[in-house]
């Protein structure tokens, strides 16, 4: 739809998760000092769209097609020198763009996108992580740990940041390649271990999932669901609008949740909306799907999530009151 290689300075440099960074164009029109250490982060999306986010003063912006050109796409492609009347031309190629692609694709997109998030900013001042970068070493050793593959996603960091902030790693929040919010993991691990930026209704994740999958798995964690490319609700619940989201992917719905007391609450919940339940056999200290990965790694977890899956009312309640059992033994 638009080259907008063509359009970005001369010195760029891609990564291996598939970001271009290159010197960010919004800065100086956004009251900050021009750019000159390539902190804009371009990552092109399917059919010729793209998402952008400024390392150094937080700003977002998408152009994606069959979309309408929002006010922030003009402004990042006015400042990459695109003229007016070539700006207007790719909103109209756009358009057309869902036109060709016809009804039938209409009525996914309006099935999967029932619920509209605001585009936000990230944090200023953060960088995309980089494993040529010998001050992201402990973070990307902490990602490591955790087994999440750091390249997977586009995971920021702020490792000149004063207090704390050098201490956290950045999780944008995406939806239909959109930044709408995000969490920030602090690594010293004083309370709180989080903070969120979230939308309500919004849904961890669902970027992730392919056409061609016939399975979603539900968890509560950011970190469960990039460990095996999963959903994440972000707490013990699953409200109207996340249920709505989640139903929309057309697909069989398992709910795994943390084997803890809170984590039963979401086991009520998945009931209620007639999904399958999994509460895997796990090895003693194994609370959540990142732990499993941890243990057994992602085919092994995803085995287990498969074999306890469980559809039938009764041989949930029965399998819920086994882990509560569990819970207070310990």
């Amino acid at each position: 739809m638009i080259d907008f290689l063509s359009y970005l300075p001369f010195k760029q440099k891609a990564t291996v998760s598939g970001w271009i960074s290159t010197n960010a164009p919004c800065c100086q029109h956004r009251g900050h000092s021009r750019d000159q250490r390539g902190r804009g982060g371009f990552k092109p999306i399917q059919d010729g769209g793209f998402s952008f986010h400024c390392f150094n003063c937080g700003f977002t912006a998408s152009v994606v097609p069959g979309r309408i050109l929002g006010f922030k796409a003009r402004c990042l492609l006015g400042w990459l020198g695109v003229d007016t009347n070539e700006i207007e031309r790719i909103n109209l190629e756009s358009m057309r763009y869902r036109s060709i692609h016809g009804l039938l694709q209409d009525q996914q997109l309006q099935r999967r996108q029932l619920i509209e998030f605001e585009e936000t900013d990230l944090p200023p001042g953060l960088e995309l992580i980089d494993s040529n970068n010998h001050k992201h070493t402990r973070y990307i050793e902490y990602l490591q740990r955790r087994c999440v593959d750091h390249t997977a996603y586009p995971y920021m960091v702020s490792p000149t940041a004063p207090a704390r902030n050098k201490n956290r790693i950045i999780i944008p929040f995406t939806h239909n390649s959109q930044v709408v919010g995000n969490t920030m993991r602090f690594l010293d691990d004083r309370v709180p271990k989080y903070l969120n930026d979230i939308q309500p209704g919004y849904v961890f994740g669902f970027d992730l999932q392919k056409d061609n999958w016939t399975t979603a798995i539900v968890t509560e964690g950011v970190f469960d669901a990039l460990s095996i490319n999963g959903l994440a609700v972000l707490h013990n619940n699953i409200n109207a609008e996340q249920a709505q989201l989640i139903n929309g992917l057309e697909r069989d719905i398992i709910v795994v949740p943390d084997q803890d007391r809170a984590g039963m609450t979401l086991v009520d919940r998945a009931v209620e909306l007639g999904w399958a339940v999994s509460i895997p056999e796990w090895p003693r200290g194994v609370k959540d799907i990142n732990d499993a990965v941890i243990n057994l790694g992602q085919l092994g977890t995803l085995l287990t999530i498969i074999e306890a899956k469980e559809t039938s009312r009764i041989k949930i309640e029965m399998r819920k009151k086994r882990m509560i059992k569990q819970l207070n033994i310990v």
